[in-house]
């Protein structure tokens, strides 16, 4: 798939062609469900906490004697039934709300949603993003010289795509309302789906595609490793049970 490319002023330079791989998958709403709701999940922090019966100041001496008082026996006054006791089955900050996901269903759901970004005319690619100094009156030049060529581009979430680390970049877009900024090798699906257009130059093709690549070298390395246990494994059933006879 073929898309047209920008310059910082806004005018058409080119057209580039997108990775099949990437840009043209279709669309599992259950799979990026899963990855979504993961990754919200591994960001959620858990402050909510309160104080069991080991955690509450006092309760050093017994209330009163066991036996004669007349009244009920009590141990502590650090016991749930009393008045600032402990909390019985409270919310604890060591609670884990996040979980896994593998790294195949999270790379085949990030271009799920590059391939809708597309589809939806959301993405919008540049020759090169770069500016000398963190201005911000540069960044929102450049918005407004694309909004002008590009019909598609309206008002709406931005999310630029950087091919590394630009200081000067993150500076000058963090004062933008409804503008983030991100490494393209650290893309997700929760940061997609949560800005309407996504912009980038074409150097964080590459950085998508190379992390991609990464990514399924080491899911392959991982099958070999899993194998070659297997194997151990087996010869070293027959070893035992040879020696058992």
């Amino acid at each position: 798939m073929q898309v047209t490319t920008y310059n910082q002023k806004g005018e058409t330079v080119g057209n580039i062609e997108l990775p099949k791989d990437l840009f043209e998958v279709k669309m599992s709403p259950d799979l990026v469900y899963q990855v979504a709701t993961t990754q919200m999940n591994n960001r959620r922090q858990s402050n909510a906490h309160t104080k069991g019966r080991g955690e509450v100041s006092g309760g050093g001496r017994k209330p009163w004697k066991q036996k004669g008082t007349g009244r009920a026996r009590q141990g502590s006054i650090r016991s749930p039934q009393w008045r600032h006791g402990g909390v019985v089955f409270g919310p604890t900050k060591e609670k884990i709300y996040g979980g896994k996901i593998n790294k195949k269903m999270r790379r085949r759901a990030l271009a799920m949603v590059l391939s809708a970004k597309v589809a939806g005319n959301s993405l919008v690619m540049m020759d090169a993003l770069s500016v000398e100094k963190p201005k911000t009156k540069e960044i929102v030049q450049m918005l407004s010289n694309i909004r002008e060529k590009n019909t598609n581009f309206g008002k709406g979430t931005i999310l630029i795509a950087l091919p590394g680390y630009e200081k000067n970049l993150i500076l000058a877009a963090r004062n933008i309302p409804g503008v983030q900024t991100i490494e393209a090798a650290k893309l997700c699906v929760l940061d997609l789906l949560n800005t309407k257009y996504l912009l980038m130059p074409v150097q964080s093709l590459e950085s998508i595609s190379c992390n991609a690549a990464k990514e399924e070298s080491g899911a392959a390395e991982a099958e070999v490793v899993k194998e070659k246990k297997i194997v151990r494994g087996a010869r070293a059933a027959k070893v035992s049970a040879k020696i058992k006879k």
